[in-house]
């Protein structure tokens, strides 16, 4: 079996504990959850992790601090506390959380009401303060809120009631999510460096990962890298143009700052306003929703067991920890796993916990360091887009893998995954269609009859985002249906899921592992 343990952390989980009978690691997971590779390449895979996000986690404050009209001076502290939040977030999950090997950071399923709730407060000179403290407090309220959800089981008494012909479109959304992010769909696309970076990508990960062991490690840093360093050199030499979307800007590296330091409530006293910790509400549990569905893909890429319900509700009840820490921090967005980083799981084979804490590390430091986070908002887009190509399509197949359980054979499955996919991918673009959620809670409140209920901003804003996340629209469909359209468990698939799902003996809390000494 490639990937030979530590011998100070031998594996677990894999045998010999209850509900993990005749566990048999995949040949494709070169080193397992409790496995710890070696200092150096772990410090080099947890860099590859931290790299496959650090799109996403420089998207979201970017698109906040746009929104708000902070002054670029601010900017650099503002993505480096979205650092500093991620590490701990990462931390957290990976020691008290769920154990598993999963990246948290910033969440897109929040930025809709965050813009929603700028908004309202205005975008006129010296607002920002004035916006960021409001999301401050939503975010608050709404990782308190999350924290019940999972620490008082919610989550986990709900899993009872998601079969794979739920999970299975719920996982395949997430990895089909990102097919008209913009920096693969926008107009002006590199898709020369696009393609380069995808057949890099491809090439490292497929064709020559047998060949030496480095190429089936490090696919996406080495892919990222050379892309990365050929259009850096393209771009000094002036072959690639300023202005073009594959044009590495440098002066923003000789810009920075060497240190900065994020502090607690460091843009001011947040404040609560019902209406904002609701709308944000809508967020949290679209947040929720994707989690979910990632703890179940992470578990299958890693060789293991479904997560039991204890599992999820360590989860979810510590992203909701992490998500008031980054209200806290003022980052005005929450925390959520990280299909990125699954993905790269899926592409390496690299499971390990550990890598991810060495990982967390990292970005946690980054938060600190203004010329390392400068340096890495030069990946240009098209690098960005390729890596989504990569690696959402193999998120997507995991998902729909789930179906092998169920009975194929049967048209109420049938109608069920499809539906679930087809609304999951429309919703969400007619979402992005409407010009703003006050336009949308305009539209819903011309509704015949329900206009007055579909009309108020509680109400709206909550379907506005819950409706502009995929995975969110087709994990609640498929839910419904599954839940109401008859059919047997064995049709439904519940009988072998039961069989695979570990049992909640199996997860070892922090408590557990402290009170038995671990």
């Amino acid at each position: 079996m490639a990937g030979d343990t530590n011998p100070e952390t031998p594996p677990e989980g894999l045998a010999g504990e209850p509900g993990t009978e005749s566990v048999e690691r995949s040949d494709d997971v070169e080193y397992g959850v409790d496995e710890r590779p070696p200092t150096g390449e772990s410090v080099l895979l947890g860099l590859q992790h931290y790299l496959t996000m650090v799109g996403a986690n420089i998207a979201v404050p970017l698109a906040l601090a746009g929104a708000m009209g902070m002054p670029s001076e601010y900017q650099p502290l503002y993505i480096g506390t979205f650092f500093v939040v991620s590490g701990v977030g990462t931390l957290l999950q990976t020691v008290v959380g769920n154990r598993y090997p999963i990246v948290q950071g910033a969440t897109f399923s929040m930025l809709a009401p965050a813009i929603a709730i700028i908004g309202f407060v205005g975008t006129g000179p010296g607002q920002w303060q004035q916006a960021i403290v409001a999301l401050q407090g939503a975010i608050i309220v709404g990782g308190i809120v999350e924290m019940a959800f999972g620490y008082f089981g919610v989550m986990g008494w709900l899993k009872q009631y998601l079969s794979p012909v739920v999970i299975a479109p719920t996982i395949a959304l997430i990895g089909l999510s990102l097919f008209s992010a913009p920096q693969v769909t926008m107009a002006g696309q590199a898709w020369w460096l696009v393609g380069l970076t995808v057949v890099l990508i491809v090439l490292f990960s497929q064709y020559l990962d047998t060949s030496h062991r480095v190429f089936r490690l490090y696919p996406v840093l080495l892919g990222i890298v050379a892309a990365w360093a050929i259009a850096t050199a393209l771009s000094v030499v002036g072959i690639i143009p300023s202005g073009s979307a594959a044009f590495v800007d440098l002066s923003t590296v000789a810009n920075a700052s060497l240190v900065q330091v994020p502090m607690p409530l460091q843009w001011g006293t947040p404040t609560f306003q019902t209406s904002f910790i609701i709308g944000m509400f809508a967020g949290v549990l679209a947040s929720m929703i994707e989690s979910f569905g990632d703890y179940h893909a992470v578990a299958r890429l890693a060789g293991e067991r479904a997560p039991s319900a204890r599992r999820i509700n360590h989860g979810i009840g510590t992203e909701g920890l992490a998500t008031l820490f980054a209200g806290i921090m003022g980052t005005g967005n929450g925390s959520t796993s990280y299909s990125e980083n699954i993905g790269a799981i899926g592409l390496t084979g690299v499971a390990s916990r550990y890598v991810i804490q060495i990982g967390a590390v990292l970005m946690l430091l980054v938060g600190f360091v203004g010329y390392f986070g400068a340096l890495v908002t030069t990946i240009p887009d098209p690098i960005i887009g390729g890596l989504y190509i990569a690696m959402f399509g193999q998120i997507a197949a995991v998902g729909l893998s789930n179906l092998k359980h169920v009975d194929l054979d049967s048209s109420r499955n049938a109608f069920i995954v499809g539906l679930a996919l087809f609304c999951g991918l429309a919703i969400p673009a007619y979402m992005g269609n409407v010009e703003s959620a006050s336009a949308f809670q305009a539209g819903m409140a011309s509704t015949p009859v329900l206009g007055p209920l579909l009309g108020a901003q509680a109400v709206s804003d909550t379907v506005y985002v819950v409706g502009g996340t995929g995975m969110a629209v087709g994990g609640l469909i498929a839910f419904v249906l599954d839940n109401t359209v008859a059919g047997t468990r064995e049709e439904r698939g519940l009988d072998e899921w039961d069989q695979l799902t570990e049992e909640d003996e199996a997860f070892d809390s922090a408590a557990d592992r402290y009170l038995k000494g671990d």
